[in-house]
């Protein structure tokens, strides 16, 4: 990439975005509402069961002008927004976030919390990974803690996260889809003995939408 576009991405007034669709949130607390997707291209932490594992090579994903994400995001009924990856938080988020706002957007953030804030979110859902833990301030400021159990030794890291986020965070555990049906069980049976965690499924792949 050439000088200026190096300085456009780093004021975030370009985006390497992988995708856009309109659709339904399918996960955690805003499950089921109308939400405008905005998938960044690019992710250093990996996981094995990643299912947009097409997301982490943001050389792939040409960069394009931020402003004209801005205007194909306010064209629906629903006036909000999920940013997610990759990690979103690889870039400047400030101009994305102050255009939506402009417009009366809200803004959801998915990220896994290993990089600062940028933006100014409504909704911040971490999700954390092992291979790049959060920083204590996405923990502090998360209002969703959304850990996926793949296997037992999961729970353990979940309650190691959920000891380091805020009190008015909302605390979620989702099955890696892949295991679901193995898992399964033993995520009913951790929240029965533990109901200040929830379930969270990953619905829109049951509804098959994007």
């Amino acid at each position: 990439m050439d000088k200026t576009t190096d300085i456009l991405l780093a004021q975030g007034k370009l985006l390497p975005v992988m995708e856009e669709f309109y659709t339904l949130q399918g996960e955690g607390f805003n499950t089921g509402q109308a939400a405008y997707f905005i998938r960044i291209g690019g992710c250093d932490v990996g996981c094995s069961w990643c299912d947009v594992k097409e997301s982490w090579n943001a050389s792939l994903y040409p960069p394009v002008e931020t402003d004209g994400v801005t205007e194909r995001a306010i064209a629906f009924p629903a006036k909000a927004v999920v940013i997610t990856g990759g990690e979103p938080l690889n870039y400047n988020l400030d101009y994305l976030s102050h255009g939506l706002r402009l417009n009366g957007v809200k803004i959801f953030i998915e990220t896994s919390g290993s990089r600062p804030l940028s933006g100014e979110p409504d909704w911040i859902c971490l999700s954390p990974k092992r291979g790049s833990p959060p920083i204590d301030e996405l923990l502090m400021k998360a209002d969703e803690l959304k850990v996926i159990i793949s296997e037992e030794t999961d729970f353990a890291w979940a309650v190691e996260n959920m000891k380091k986020v805020g009190n008015r965070c909302l605390l979620y555990l989702q099955p890696e889809w892949s295991r679901r049906n193995k898992i399964m069980p033993s995520i009913i049976s951790y929240v029965m003995e533990h109901p200040q965690w929830r379930i969270s499924l990953q619905s829109h792949k049951y509804m098959r939408i994007p």
